[in-house]
């Protein structure tokens, strides 16, 4: 008998090549995916007690087209097909049987025409096997509200005449930077709260971490899914260190590194390694050098910064932004002395894409506090903290201007 952990792996694995089996034999991503989310909720429940069936995914194919049988009856949905009925015919070449569309699912899920937030909420459903209740407590909004979102992302990939095959390959780099960069921003809102009592969320990071293992057994010569894949392994070995007993917030250079997960490490550091030795580097691959460099100082003192700021300029050459310039500003500052890192700092002052986030105050005020003017450091600290919607790092920043006061 199969433990639900091991039942709900399958279900996940499963997902996307059910939906992709249904959408070539019928077309109509949308209720494919409706449908397959009701037959990974029946599995959830049937086969932890009754055991798993001979061919899991013939199961939860047939389930789904039942469902899609018993919609497709009705006066009302039989009304609705007819008038959409040109939107959405995804139907595509191969033999549904044998294929494993996952993917071509997920380059689906991240299509260009949808926001930031909707290509997360759906490529968690559609390819991650979450439900929308799973997905909306994940990201702190009503299910309602999730629900809502993921159905509107659905009705955009039909209007933009989306067809259910891999992109070209003129245009195959571009989309899977955004598949990238979906995946780096299901695992962030995992390690780094955006908002509400937890630090962070390991069931997000743990589902960024798998789908991103996914898409370098897809891909496996892609060098930048590889660097991201070490990026997130080597970020998400520190997760231990991160929070006191308390819950709060540990800065970096305050870890215990004996908590660090060595091998979680051993593996990032070997797949960067890997990465960097094929070619040209890309974002990814020079964010997770930094991580590697980070992971084998054995205490913060030996942290060889000068390696870090080397990385960094290549890091702003290879994909420059503020955030580049903010953690770079750090690195100069640990280098050069903290007047350094505060000038660089200061460019991003006009800045409008700062101006929402905590981080320009936070950094400012820690390189404030290093250069001894702690009035202007409590300050920038007490900003930061008004700023931040995530409750550990508001206590943290808060405690950090108190200790200036």
């Amino acid at each position: 008998m199969k433990t639900d952990r091991q039942v709900e792996a399958l279900l996940r694995e499963l997902a996307p090549q059910v939906i992709g089996l249904l959408v070539r034999k019928h077309g109509q991503f949308d209720a494919c995916e409706d449908a397959v989310q009701e037959a990974l909720l029946s599995a959830a429940q049937q086969w932890p007690e009754q055991g798993i069936p001979d061919s899991p995914k013939s199961w939860l194919a047939t389930v789904a087209s039942r469902r899609l049988v018993d919609e497709w009856r009705s006066e009302s949905a039989r009304r609705r097909r007819e008038e959409n009925d040109a939107l959405m015919d995804l139907s595509g070449p191969g033999n549904a049987s044998d294929s494993d569309d996952t993917l071509t699912v997920l380059f689906l899920c991240c299509h260009p025409s949808l926001s930031a937030p909707s290509q997360l909420a759906l490529t968690l459903r559609a390819v991650g096997g979450l439900t929308t209740g799973e997905i909306a407590t994940a990201f702190l909004v009503p299910e309602s509200t999730l629900a809502q979102r993921i159905s509107r992302a659905k009705q955009t990939i039909k209007k933009a005449g989306a067809e259910f095959v891999l992109p070209p390959p003129a245009e195959l780099g571009e989309r899977l930077r955004v598949v990238l960069q979906v995946l780096y921003l299901i695992f962030n809102e995992g390690y780094t709260t955006s908002g509400g009592p937890d630090l962070h969320r390991a069931d997000l990071t743990a589902e960024a971490i798998r789908l991103t293992r996914l898409l370098r057994r897809l891909m496996p010569d892609e060098d930048e899914v590889t660097g991201l894949l070490a990026l997130m392994l080597l970020t998400d070995a520190r997760r231990a260190a991160r929070a006191g007993d308390d819950g709060s917030l540990v800065p970096l250079a305050e870890q215990d590194r004996t908590h660090w997960n060595a091998e979680t490490i051993a593996e990032g550091v070997s797949l960067v390694s890997e990465a960097l030795e094929s070619g040209p580097v890309g974002p990814y691959q020079v964010q997770a050098a930094i991580a590697a460099v980070h992971s084998e100082a054995d205490t913060a003192a030996d942290t060889d910064w000068p390696q870090i700021l080397a990385l960094y300029d290549v890091l702003e050459k290879v994909s420059p932004g503020p955030v580049v310039t903010l953690n770079r500003a750090v690195a100069v500052a640990e280098v050069n002395g903290p007047e350094a890192g505060l000038e660089l700092l200061a460019t991003l002052d006009d800045d409008s894409r700062m101006s929402q986030t905590h981080r320009l105050d936070s950094v400012r005020g820690h390189l404030l506090e290093l250069a001894g003017d702690t009035g202007a450091a409590r300050e920038a600290y007490l900003r930061a903290a008004r700023k931040t919607a995530s409750e550990p790092e508001k206590q943290y920043l808060t405690r950090r201007a108190e200790r200036l006061s």
